[in-house]
């Protein structure tokens, strides 16, 4: 097996597990533990993995006192209002709803890029945010029938595309810090940042909850959550970025959802209805034009 086909089976792989952990969060938050305790443990755990990379291969350690403030900006945008949101909106809404509406991200990381870095936002563009857009508002308004509901569906889909925007403005906000420092690095600062960020909001929920009563169905789903999507998943993606390229790699984004609602239907309950196949389909066709590139 060539370099290629195993970066395209990495990267396959860890959106399997994107799209697996939606559900996997559905399920621990819905009665084992609340959103932000979970956000702490996994905050916990994978800040201290980042840093364990550094043991096994040394390299520069710290971060020039200029760089602090965007490293720190990037610690609120791309780990606490990032993993706060997104654990706590897939707490109150569908597993399928948020895997959907987590398409919004490249969208908005285009209008982020044209505000922030100054490059050229075309018609083209243009046309792809407003169909993202009322992509996201047709799940958002809708009503959802069944028994196995979120908390508060409108909220929870809410507070997933808030938490797009922001991992959007950080995805830009880190792009400096990625051209003069190693990748693994960067986030190794970011997340330890983020963790004392975190800590305020979640640190009472942590100790509160009786991990004592986790079934083995949750240790896996805290595992997969834990070190799977923000620690395995990553690894994967770097590994497929070196040898794809960002363009190959960012398709298998579209992958999620379907992994995501084969789950949650199965496993949750969920259904899947046209209007949220209307939705997908514009979210989806407003990626591919709001981030398609001149050849």
């Amino acid at each position: 097996m060539n370099q290629n086909t195993k970066a395209h089976w990495a990267v396959l792989g860890a959106n399997i597990i994107y799209g697996i952990s939606f559900s996997a969060i559905k399920m621990l938050t819905s009665g084992f533990m609340p959103a932000f305790s979970l956000n702490v443990v996994r905050i916990g755990v994978s800040a201290p993995l980042f840093w364990l990379l550094f043991a096994f291969k040394p390299s520069r350690a710290g971060i020039d006192k200029k760089d602090i403030p965007r490293f720190l900006l990037c610690a609120l945008t791309g780990v606490a209002i990032n993993q706060l949101l997104f654990i706590k909106g897939v707490s109150l809404t569908t597993s399928i709803h948020a895997s959907i509406l987590s398409l919004v991200s490249p969208i908005f990381i285009t209008a982020a890029a044209g505000w922030l870095l100054k490059e050229r936002f075309t018609g083209l563009k243009g046309i792809g945010l407003f169909l993202g857009i009322s992509g996201a508002v047709l799940i958002i308004t809708g009503r959802q029938t069944t028994a196995n509901i979120g908390e508060n569906m409108m909220l929870g889909d809410a507070l997933v595309v808030i938490n797009a925007l922001s991992y959007s403005l950080y995805f830009v906000l880190v792009k400096p810090l990625m051209e003069r420092y190693h990748p693994i690095h960067v986030v190794r600062w970011v997340f330890t940042f983020g963790t004392f960020m975190i800590l305020p909001f979640g640190i009472g929920d942590f100790m509160e909850t009786d991990f004592s009563a986790f079934t083995p169905e949750a240790w896996m789903a805290l595992a997969l959550v834990v070190l799977g999507t923000t620690f395995l998943a990553y690894l994967l993606n770097v590994y497929g970025l070196k040898y794809l390229g960002a363009g190959t790699t960012g398709t298998y984004i579209y992958t999620q959802p379907v992994f995501a609602a084969i789950i949650g239907i199965f496993l949750l309950g969920e259904y899947f209805s046209l209007r949220i196949a209307l939705a997908a389909g514009l979210i989806a066709v407003g990626v591919l034009l709001a981030t398609r590139k001149k050849t």
